[in-house]
């Protein structure tokens, strides 16, 4: 016996199109970073093929930008989600408030 399933995806509008993902500031930050970084590792890369007379430095830049720039994304990820009154996944789980089973008696 073979049992076929639909796969068809369900749509929210009449027109038959997926519905659009918002774009979170978390995310466009991400991207911005991401960009940032590759472009930093492609000028470096660049000035080292030319020999330029400044390429240490820009290798120097490239290199405490490869740790300032996660570092400021994370940070604002933070902040927003301390803002905004939303968990990340850093955050440690609250306490749990302790069952009315589990109390015992003091003897």
């Amino acid at each position: 016996m073979v049992i076929k399933m639909d796969n068809t995806e369900k749509y929210s509008d009449k027109s038959g199109e997926k519905p659009k993902k918002k774009i979170t500031s978390r995310q466009v930050a991400a991207i911005v970073g991401v960009i940032l970084l590759a472009l930093l590792y492609i000028v470096t890369f660049l000035a080292s093929i030319f020999d330029r007379t400044d390429s240490g430095r820009l290798f120097m830049a490239c290199m405490a930008a490869t740790l300032i720039v996660p570092f400021l994304i994370w940070l604002y990820s933070w902040i927003y989600s301390r803002a905004a009154g939303k968990r990340t996944i850093g955050d440690p789980e609250p306490p749990a408030a302790p069952k009315k089973d589990d109390e015992t008696p003091a003897s």
